[in-house]
């Protein structure tokens, strides 16, 4: 799998992103991170609507992948999966992404599509600290006890485990969770985690 990590949006590496993948390659856009009750319908479908299009301006064929759909379905998810060239997971709330990708077999699927060379994937804040060994580096960064499915109603700490590191994003950038990111940066230091962080614009790209 190659992979596309940026701190904010799509950073400042585009033009490594449009090497990464062919023309007309199929990315699935996971909005999932923003489905807490605190993010209005309107601010939800306008940032996927403008990433989507983005994503077309480069020329890949972009599509809405909405986990709800295939909650109990993972079956039906692989399928799905296997048949994109890859998928673009948006920022938010890591822990509801988590809920969500528990909750339609994700994290299973994920774990097969990591064999695969030429798969990408591809995100930003939410979307990349989900790739950490655990959640409990974003834990006073993200609301670990936001609960919008009914299915699940307990936190889940263990993130994919691609990195058995922490991933902290907007680090001395101006956005909103700066302040919070430096003290989760003091936490980690003070607890002895590993970590990385990421400016926004910055991006680390795998291949």
């Amino acid at each position: 799998m190659k992979y596309y990590l940026s701190s904010y949006k799509f950073g400042n590496s585009v033009d490594s992103l449009k090497q990464m993948l062919p023309q007309g390659a199929r990315i699935a856009h996971i909005n999932n991170a923003r489905d807490s009750k605190t993010v209005s319908t309107e601010n939800r479908n306008s940032q996927l609507k403008e990433e989507m299009e983005f994503l077309d301006s480069l020329g890949f064929v972009s599509e809405h992948l909405n986990l709800r759909d295939y909650f109990g379905r993972e079956s039906r998810l692989r399928h799905k999966m296997v048949s994109l060239d890859g998928v673009w997971v948006c920022g938010g709330n890591a822990f509801i992404l988590r809920q969500a990708m528990k909750l339609s077999g994700f994290d299973n699927v994920f774990q097969e599509l990591l064999l695969n060379n030429d798969y990408f994937y591809g995100g930003y804040s939410a979307g990349v600290c989900i790739l950490s060994d655990s959640l409990k580096y974003i834990q006073f960064v993200d609301n670990p006890n936001d609960f919008p499915y009914t299915e699940i109603k307990e936190t889940i700490w263990e993130g994919l485990n691609l990195f058995n590191y922490g991933i902290l994003p907007h680090y001395r950038s101006n956005h909103p969770e700066s302040t919070k990111i430096e003290r989760a940066v003091k936490r980690c230091i003070d607890n002895k985690w590993p970590f990385i962080t990421l400016k926004d614009a910055e991006v680390l790209t795998i291949e």
